[in-house]
């Protein structure tokens, strides 16, 4: 027991200058795209502490709003951090290639997610993602260019998918696209069209379709700091 309880505590240890390293590259990432974060949270933990003391001090419990005050000003702060954290990380890969494949790797639970199924010279990608309503194949760069290339993988994923619904998403900011910071809440929207067991078969199905290694550019992303590596379809 002593041994375990060793080296938990070990792996502890290790972690906590890991997690500190993340979130100071997090922070050194949102401050370039937002500058006043900083700032913003500390103003947000001075606010909130200035509050509840307050509310304590009306109440005649000052020394109890100060105990209760600090762990609920921070919980306030982290959470006001993390929404500026989620919209800088948006802003500082959107219009990147393979943007749109970090943004995907965030959904996890539910879905099985495999960047750059296709790929042009130019950059432009389509990514597919499976779950509950289906295949979802979600195209990025150039809208005509891409959207011939949903079209060409569209039939390709319909071969093997056979009764399996074949959604197309393309990213952007025009009209009938998805723009990326909208993009996971798209596609959790989607109505669930199969069951589980049918997810398991045709993710199995989709290996059969031939794709060789291509590298996704990487980027800081909100819960996912790492770009996955997909494959490309061969022309």
């Amino acid at each position: 027991m002593a041994k375990g309880r060793g080296k938990k505590a070990d792996k502890t240890a290790t972690e906590k200058p890991k997690r500190l390293a993340r979130i100071r590259e997090t922070f050194t990432m949102a401050r370039q795209v937002d500058p006043q974060i900083g700032w913003i949270s500390l103003a947000v933990f001075l606010v909130s502490f200035a509050v509840i003391i307050g509310v304590a001090a009306l109440l005649g419990q000052t020394a109890a709003g100060v105990v209760v005050g600090i762990p609920l000003a921070v919980l306030v702060t982290t959470f006001i951090f993390g929404r500026r954290v989620e919209g800088a990380s948006y802003r500082f890969v959107e219009g990147k290639p393979g943007a749109a494949a970090g943004v995907l790797e965030t959904i996890r639970r539910g879905w099985t997610v495999t960047p750059a199924v296709a790929v042009t010279r130019e950059q432009d990608f389509v990514h597919r993602a499976v779950g509950r309503p289906g295949v979802v194949l979600v195209g990025e760069g150039n809208h005509g260019r891409v959207t011939r290339l949903l079209a060409q993988e569209r039939k390709r994923h319909a071969r093997v998918a056979l009764d399996v619904p074949v959604h197309e998403v393309v990213v952007g900011d025009g009209t009938g696209e998805v723009p990326l910071r909208k993009l996971t809440k798209h596609l959790r929207k989607l109505e669930k069209k199969i069951t589980p067991s049918q997810v398991t078969e045709v993710i199995s199905r989709l290996r059969a379709l031939r794709t060789q290694p291509v590298p996704v550019p990487k980027g800081p992303m909100p819960r996912s700091t790492r770009m996955p590596r997909g494959g490309v379809n061969p022309r």
